[in-house]
Order: C-alpha cells, then sequence, then structure tokens
C-alpha cells in the first residue's frame, strides 16, 4: 500500500515552519502537491476557488496552524465543518500550542487530529512520518472532486 495521490493544503503564515514542514515532507517521500497559504481567508479563498485560485484542485488533506493572522485556525474550522461541500475534507491541525482550550476548541469545531509540533527537526520529522504513514497510507480519504 503506497501514499494516496491527493494533494495537501498547508496552512502555515510562518515562514521558518512551512519550510521546516515542506523539508520534513520531502525527508519522508511525501511526493503529493503541496499548497501552501497562509491564513484562514486565503484558504476559503483556495477551497472555494476564487481570485487567484480559480483552477485550484480540491486538497485530500489539509494541514492548519490554528495561530494565523486574521481568521484563525478555529473560525477557519468552524467555517468549513459548517458547509456541506467541505465538512468531511480531514484537518490536521500542527499547533505549537499544548494548551487544553485549544485543543478542545479545534476538537469541538471538527479536527481530525490536533498535533503538536515539536520543537527538533527529528522529532518533527518522526510525526510527520507517522503523519503520512496514517493520512496518506493507512487512512481512506473522501476524497470529492467537486469544488
Amino acid at each position: 500500500m503506497g501514499p494516496k495521490s491527493v494533494d495537501i493544503l498547508l496552512i502555515e503564515d510562518n515562514p521558518d515552519h512551512v519550510e521546516l514542514i515542506l523539508k520534513a515532507l520531502r525527508d519522508n517521500n511525501v511526493l503529493n502537491e503541496v499548497h501552501v497559504v497562509s491564513d484562514g481567508e486565503e484558504a476559503l479563498e483556495f477551497l472555494y476557488q476564487r481570485g487567484k485560485y480559480m483552477e485550484a484542485p480540491r486538497p485530500g488533506l489539509i494541514l492548519l496552524d490554528i495561530r494565523l493572522p486574521g481568521m484563525d485556525g478555529i473560525e477557519f474550522l468552524r467555517q468549513i465543518k459548517a458547509d456541506p461541500k467541505l465538512k468531511l475534507l480531514p484537518v490536521v491541525v500542527l499547533s505549537t500550542s499544548e494548551e487544553k482550550k485549544d485543543i478542545m476548541g479545534c476538537y469541538g469545531c471538527g479536527a481530525n487530529s490536533y498535533i503538536v509540533k515539536p520543537v527538533g527537526f527529528e522529532e518533527f520529522s518522526k510525526v510527520i512520518k507517522d503523519l503520512k504513514l496514517y493520512w496518506l497510507v493507512v487512512n481512506s480519504l473522501p476524497i470529492t472532486k467537486e469544488p
């Protein structure tokens, strides 16, 4: 069983974290196309194929930071999980926050998983490897092609 060919939408505003996540994905042989946006509003533009994202593909997996400028990750979750066309998209929260209110808030809004970003690259790379194995190899994703 190999990785599923689905696009990944990474919602992360910190360029250093984006670089770290992309490197960890590459180092763990995740060859899926990764699209990066920096906040919740831009992510909604991507998902609804508006503006510069008119040709954006429907991702099969969303990796979401919750500490974002403008619309934060929890509000983004609330909005997509309220939309019948988007609510089935799996969302894995990747956050530096270990606060119970953040974890409970994300799950309460429909997050499928919550992962605290480890500080060191080796630990982070292992988390990405485990994420890949579960979400892109073992798990059956509810992939929808319609916008």
